[in-house]
């Protein structure tokens, strides 16, 4: 092998290729964004920052990331775009010098049944084909050790054309899956409570059914009266063994009805496919409720919940079988395949390494690929998705990701701070979203957008480096060194919520008294049991001390474009019959999801033209303005305002305006006041919820819980997507709950939050199997001072003791 040898020794003009050393933004509008125009230098680490809704996203996402996106789509065929989602060009007026982007946000994994961590990355394929190379005793194909592939055989005839004529040639053919016969694959099967689908005592024709949109006044009651399979007016507990069964179990048959062809089919079988075969989270409330009711889901009894046959768990590699390395926990498989050594497969095994390990160096060794993905938290499901992205050998490349801190301890902080630092000197661009110091601080570049919230934000504030920012006067600059102090002065405890012998996932026989009636912080690294022990073991101990826990959770806000806050905090319906009373009309005219819409856009203010595979376009209507109403509809006022008026209010604007006058309305000025405690004074209340940010929906989500009659506050990080100047105002609100009599217990990682606590309890000492134990229980000085415990140090450091 030879190498050229260079001869000339004078360096060359800069070539005109590499002039295209910016991405720059000219006049971006997205969303509440003014006329934005930046330049970003490329395969630099670029922060941008702001308080929360001040367009950080929807320049980062709505407007870089988007872009760049639609661009790469526009390079498939039009066949391949019709199979895409589309995207619309955003406003903006120039964008240039753009690279391919790779997003990494926050948005959960599909909580699908059959989604895990394992089959979410790539690990779970290299060890199906490791066990089918290697497995003794050899049992088929990587199809065998997959759980969501079933075992087929089928044997027939086939007609194959041979030359003049056809000839039928008997064939049979099976393929081996891994899926337990029992479960499908699923590891739980389930079992209905027959007493909570009807009453007997009652007949059909009298409401017996208790399942949801099962009323015998719709199609359902006349599937049922007209079957002839029973009669609907004599109450279930006198039916005959037959026509139970055929309530309960008959196979779908074709019946006529009043001249109507349908399909009748039994209760159980129906539900199993209408409601039972989908993902839990994904129903509306009323329906989980009825599903969590009628149903108890056990353990798989044939495969222990490994959702895999007998076969696929027969065959091992020293003395580990498929299940076993996928229940183990992913730092302790790392160590397991380490021990391989099979020249046969050694590629393979380098890089089913290379992924576990990357598993753990990102802080997720504590999880294992048995782990069903819907249930990962936002932060632990954005560094899965970063996995695949640290060993790739693409450069140039744009990544953006969406506050890769969340979710982690101070000590995970700066090993993530590491892999940002690695991606971009591989001579990537790295574009972060962040409102933690510590990320903050080792930007090369700043990017601060503000200076308020809402229509109060959408500028650039600053741009430049990190001591720029904080010799700049911005509310980032003046923020960034703040450190909250601990406290002098205690609130004493009014009482303790018991829990015994928690043992949910990696808990191992916690007992710990949580003091009420005080704000209470749990804090560990992630993985450590924080949210077992809270969400896992709270709720179960809750009836005990007699108390109505509230629990606030990172979940997504479910809601469509139609949805604002107005809709979504139940903030809408005082105003409508305010408007119904004032007018003498029909609360529903009020609506524009009901009649009070405007015909020409149903009440979306905007029309969609569809324009197949290319992005549609949304244009304003032109009978509404976008108002999204009626015009007769506008004529109604209620102080001087009429309902589309109303909706364009911020929250400050409205509180004022239906507190008092002739607009008064105490129901929805007790509403508009819980937003404004939380701060969310600036948002629109007919803004729609897609357009929200995380910090924003979660503040939302609290608001909206306030008003229930709980006395324990469960929160989950509530500081998520807040900016270091919000973090005060979210501290003042946790007081306020705690004075008014509440008991709050948080679960949270920000040194502010722990600082402020009146008790903290300390997970650990580690994560996964290495956690599980409360290292520390006491008051946020005494932690300090005893620095026995990863959060102690940097609880510490972060006060400056």
């Amino acid at each position: 092998m030879s190498t050229a040898t260079r001869t000339d020794t004078q360096s060359p003009a800069l070539h005109v290729a590499d002039s295209h050393d910016l991405i720059r933004v000219h006049g971006a509008r997205v969303n509440n964004l003014k006329d934005v125009s930046i330049e970003i230098p490329k395969r630099r680490l670029t922060v941008f920052t702001g308080v929360s809704g001040s367009g950080k996203s929807s320049l980062v996402f709505g407007t870089i990331a988007a872009e760049s996106q639609r661009l790469i789509n526009e390079t498939y065929s039009a066949f391949v775009q019709g199979f895409m989602p589309t995207l619309a060009r955003p406003e903006v007026d120039v964008l240039d010098g753009l690279t391919t982007a790779i997003i990494v946000d926050q948005q959960r994994m599909g909580a699908d049944a059959r989604s895990t961590v394992g089959t979410a990355t790539d690990a779970n394929a290299m060890l199906r084909i490791l066990f089918s190379r290697l497995g003794k005793p050899h049992i088929g194909s990587p199809k065998a050790f997959a759980f969501n592939v079933p075992s087929v055989r089928a044997s027939g005839a086939i007609t194959v054309d041979r030359g003049a004529g056809s000839k039928a040639v008997k064939k049979t053919f099976s393929v081996t899956g891994g899926m337990c016969p029992r479960c499908e694959g699923r590891g739980t099967v389930s079992d209905i409570d027959l007493t909570q689908l009807y009453d007997d005592s009652k007949s059909l024709n009298e409401g017996a059914l208790t399942i949801p949109g099962y009323s015998m006044d719709g199609w359902y009651g006349r599937i049922f009266g007209g079957s002839g399979f029973f009669d609907p007016d004599k109450p279930i507990r006198k039916f005959t063994k037959k026509e139970l069964h055929d309530l309960l179990h008959k196979e779908p048959t074709k019946i006529k009805v009043d001249g109507i062809n349908l399909t009748y089919e039994g209760l159980i079988p129906k539900i199993q496919k209408s409601m039972l075969s989908k993902d839990i989270d994904a129903l509306q409330p009323h329906i989980r409720a009825f599903v969590e009711r009628a149903t108890t889901f056990t353990t798989c009894p044939e495969c222990d919940g490994t959702r895999l046959s007998e076969g696929a768990r027969s065959s091992r590699i020293g003395g580990i079988n498929i299940a076993d390395a996928c229940a183990m926990q992913i730092s302790d498989l790392a160590a397991w395949v380490r021990g391989l050594d099979e020249p046969s497969v050694a590629p393979l095994l380098a890089t089913l390494r290379q992924t576990l390990d990357s598993f753990v160096e990102i802080g997720l060794g504590y999880l294992s690929l048995d782990r069903p993905s819907g249930t990962l938290s936002g932060g632990e499901a954005q560094r899965v998705k970063m996995i695949r992205h640290l060993g790739s050998s693409l450069t140039d490349t744009t990544y953006v990701f969406d506050e890769p801190t969340t979710g982690l301890h101070p000590h995970d902080i700066q090993r993530m701070n590491g892999l940002l630092l690695r991606l971009r000197d591989k001579g990537n661009t790295v574009l972060v979203v962040e409102h933690k110091p510590e990320t903050i601080a080792i930007a090369d570049h700043v990017v601060d957008l503000g200076p308020g919230a809402g229509t109060a934000g959408g500028t650039v504030c600053f741009e430049g480096t990190v001591e720029g920012l904080r010799a700049g006067g911005t509310v980032t600059g003046r923020h960034f060194d703040d450190r909250a102090s601990l406290k002098e002065k205690v609130r004493t405890p009014t009482g303790a919520l018991e829990i015994r012998g928690a043992d949910s996932h990696n808990l191992r026989d916690v007992d710990v008294d949580i003091p009420l009636g005080v704000l209470v912080v749990v804090t560990g690294v992630a993985g450590s049991g924080k949210s077992s022990l809270v969400h896992g073991s709270l709720g179960q101990r809750s009836g005990a001390a007699g108390e109505g826990v509230v629990s606030i959770d990172q979940g997504a806000i479910r809601g469509s474009r139609r949805s604002n806050p107005a809709t979504y905090t139940g903030l809408l319906d005082p105003i409508r019959k305010a408007f119904a009373k004032t007018n003498g009309v029909k609360p529903a005219l009020f609506s524009a999801n009901s009649e009070g819409a405007c015909p020409s856009c149903n009440g979306a203010g905007v029309l969609y033209t569809d324009l197949a595979m290319m992005a549609g376009v949304a244009t304003t209507c032109e009978e509404c303005e976008g108002k999204r109403f009626q015009a007769a509809v506008l004529d109604y006022h209620l102080g001087g305002r009429d309902i589309s008026e109303v909706l364009a209010m911020s929250v400050t604007e409205a509180e004022k305006f239906f507190g008092e006058g002739e607009a008064k309305t105490p129901a929805a000025h007790r509403i508009l006041a819980r937003l404004a405690d939380v701060g969310l004074g600036y948002l629109t209340i007919g803004q729609p919820l897609t357009t929200l940010s995380g910090g924003e929906r979660q503040r939302l989500k609290l608001a909206t819980h306030m008003a229930e009659k709980g006395g324990v506050y469960v929160l989950d990080e509530p500081t998520t997507g807040l900016h270091l100047a919000d973090v005060e105002q979210l501290l003042g609100l946790l007081d306020r709950l705690v004075d008014s009599g509440k008991s709050v217990i948080v679960v949270e990682h920000h040194q502010a939050v722990m600082a402020h606590a009146d008790w903290i309890i300390d997970l650990g000492p580690g994560a996964g199997h290495d956690g599980g134990r409360i290292v520390f229980e006491g008051t946020p000085t005494d932690l300090v001072a005893a620095r026995s415990t990863l959060t102690g140090e940097h609880l510490a450091a972060y006060v400056g003791t």
